[in-house]
């Protein structure tokens, strides 16, 4: 019964992370379809270029939410396995990287689409450890704000969780399985960003905050 209870909170989270918020938000509030607009990616970043700040906003809340309760429900289910709380959370996170919900088919090839991960990563790590987010959103931010790249923030996310979740865990205050989350989750950011990855190494990646403000010059803002 363990072992039922077991996969079905991990598929469940996996069909719980694959609902696109990003496009239902979009596509209530503008009529136009998110996967087609910009990167066509379905999380909050794109979300707010296509439909602005508040359907940005409510895209990264839910997205969120999902990793969440991913991670809820699989204490629920389970009694409290740390191991399957773990799985939960990732199942979140792929699910919302490749959606069953967003399957389609290109020149003979099935291809799911989705976000990049970066809030259900938070999300779910919220889950497994409600003062999570104190220590990632800051420094996800400070990563943004000084470097200039979402794509670098997001890609820090899971190394920032690894740190907060192996300092946590030596301190007692989580199961020592949960740092294994930070570290399978970063390698699903980074395979999620590998388009951006590539633009980094060719320089042709999109800057934001004071970077982006610093390249257009006075003369394109004042």
């Amino acid at each position: 019964m363990q072992s039922v209870l077991t996969v079905g909170a991990v598929v469940a989270a996996y069909v719980m992370g694959s609902v696109p918020f990003g496009v239902l938000i979009v596509r209530i509030s503008t009529g136009l379809d998110l996967r087609h607009l910009h990167s066509g990616r379905t999380g909050g970043t794109n979300a707010m270029r296509a439909a602005g700040l508040w359907a940005g906003a409510g895209t990264a809340l839910a997205d969120a939410l999902k990793g969440a309760g991913a991670v809820w429900l699989a204490r629920g289910l389970t009694g409290g396995m740390a191991w399957v709380e773990v799985l939960a959370g990732l199942a979140a996170v792929l699910g919302h990287n490749y959606s069953i919900f967003l399957l389609e088919r290109r020149d003979g090839v099935i291809r799911l689409r989705g976000g990049a991960g970066g809030a259900p990563t938070v999300g779910a790590a919220f889950g497994l450890w409600a003062l999570s987010p104190l220590i990632v959103i800051p420094l996800s931010l400070l990563v943004l704000m000084g470097i200039g790249y979402a794509s670098v923030a997001t890609m820090s996310t899971g190394l920032i969780i690894t740190a907060a979740f192996t300092w946590a865990a030596r301190a007692g205050y989580i199961p020592g399985e949960y740092i294994a989350f930070g570290l399978l989750v970063e390698i699903l950011l980074l395979v999620a960003l590998r388009p951006n990855i590539r633009r980094l190494v060719d320089g042709t990646e999109r800057v934001v905050g004071w970077r982006a403000r610093r390249d257009r010059g006075p003369s394109e803002h004042d």
